[in-house]
């Protein structure tokens, strides 16, 4: 089997020699470059399965040579070393593209580990055993194909991911396609509510606890941290922690090593952490609610999922999937859902979601009669039964109807470019849709 090869790039010999003979018992072959140059000339020499960059060199920094990989579309996994405290800039680095980072004094350990990690994503690797992939997003609009893009290339490093959305618009369902598509797939996916855990229960239940620590220690444990050692770790609605487990998991994500209550000394945990929350969290920094320095860790790469409403022509897929799903696991015959309730559907607001349309389907499986799921079924407000019976009564008139919605979409859009000074990637974030989703709007509407 070929091995694979390593480009490492630093002015000093000893760090590359250091390199050099900690990737050799790794059975891993190394080219070394001292500065950007001769990196780039050994780049567009020959191929490589990973780069390891010093951030500080001769003519240039090693955030050069992120950029210089990525608009050169060469795949291979780049890992920066920094100076210790300098987080920011590894921050800076892996949200140009870079897979992860390490911080000087180099941990070996941690190298080994970070290299074993990289390796498995290389465009070069040997071909191992098919990914699985047990989840999907559905949805064909832009936004959702626009969001499923993305999960495919975060997948791809370690940086820290921050999932934002209303609650029920999928962000778990997120969280687990990016464990399940990265090189930790099959390592363990830890998900938390950390509204559901006790305050004087955290610290114990994210980092661990020695035997005696504390009154009712009478074993050890393990934390989350531990539990999800070599994977991922899912922090839901991460707005609910309290100020003061924010400084110690602040400081787990800037280390990379946690003390469990009782230790005395740190120990080595190697996790990719994403987090959710329904809430704004910018707003709760402004606030004082939530500490800035732990925001801008979680959040060095944001996933906005939009609400159900806001992509209504998903809701035919999704619902037939939800359906589906639903009669095989009741062991219930799959029945149709009528014109009249598909439309219902789509008008209807949907403040719950996804979560809030599957619980929809699972009490109208349950009430139905037939093999048709009738309006009258889904049990929704009469306000949504209303405009649906009215749409289907429509008949010829049905333009008129369309033209109204226009006028509506006209006038939101109106607004929203008018806020913000017509600018058209603000307005679009704001909005829930991609730029290209909103440029084909504007132009549908005579706006440009």
């Amino acid at each position: 089997m070929k091995m694979p090869i390593t480009l490492v790039v630093d002015d000093e010999p000893d760090i590359r020699e250091l390199l050099e003979i900690t990737l050799g018992r790794m059975n891993i072959q190394t080219r070394c470059a001292q500065d950007l140059r001769s990196a780039r000339e050994l780049l567009h020499s020959q191929s490589f399965d990973l780069c390891l960059t010093d951030m500080r060199l001769p003519d240039g920094d090693g955030l050069e040579l992120v950029d210089y990989i990525q608009d050169e579309g060469l795949q291979l996994p780049v890992a920066v070393i920094t100076a210790h405290g300098s987080m920011d800039i590894a921050i800076k680095a892996m949200k140009k593209g870079a897979f992860d980072f390490l911080t000087k004094p180099v941990d070996l350990v941690a190298l080994r580990q970070l290299v074993s990690n990289a390796l498995q994503i290389s465009p070069h690797r040997p071909e191992g055993k098919e990914r699985r992939t047990r989840n999907v997003l559905l949805g064909e609009s832009d936004v959702m194909r626009d969001i499923r893009s993305k999960i495919q290339k975060v997948a791809r490093n370690q940086a820290p991911i921050y999932i934002s959305g209303e609650s029920g618009s999928g962000k778990e369902l997120v969280a687990k396609l990016i464990h399940q598509q990265s090189p930790r797939c099959d390592k363990p996916f830890v998900a938390i509510n950390c509204g559901a855990i006790p305050h004087e229960l955290m610290e114990s239940e994210f980092f661990g606890h020695k035997k005696g620590s504390f009154s009712g220690a009478i074993a050890d444990k393990q934390g989350f941290f531990q539990a999800a050692e070599g994977g991922t770790l899912f922090l839901d609605e991460v707005a609910d922690l309290p100020l003061n487990l924010q400084v110690k998991l602040l400081r787990a994500i800037q280390e990379k090593k946690i003390r469990p209550v009782g230790e005395q000394h740190e120990i080595p945990v190697d996790v990719r952490l994403l987090s959710a929350t329904h809430k704004e969290l910018a707003k709760m920094v402004q606030e004082g609610c939530f500490r800035q320095d732990l925001y801008y860790r979680i959040n060095v790469i944001e996933l906005n999922l939009p609400p159900l409403r806001a992509r209504a022509d998903d809701i035919p897929q999704i619902a037939m999937h939800l359906l589906t799903r639903l009669a095989k696991v009741n062991g219930l015959p799959l029945p149709r859902l009528s014109e009249e309730a598909m439309s219902a559907l789509k008008r209807y607001h949907f403040p719950g979601n996804v979560r809030e349309l599957e619980n929809i389907l699972e009490r109208a499986l349950a009430l139905h009669e037939g093999s048709c799921i009738e309006v009258s079924d889904l049990n929704l407000p009469l306000a949504a039964v209303e405009q649906a019976t009215e749409a289907n009564d429509l008949g010829e008139e049905r333009v008129s109807l369309d033209t109204y919605l226009e006028s509506v979409e006209k006038k939101v859009l109106i607004a929203a470019l008018d806020q913000l000074g017509w600018n058209k990637t603000a307005a679009a974030q704001q909005l829930g849709m991609t730029i290209r989703s909103l440029g084909h709007r504007m132009k549908k509407l005579g706006l440009e």
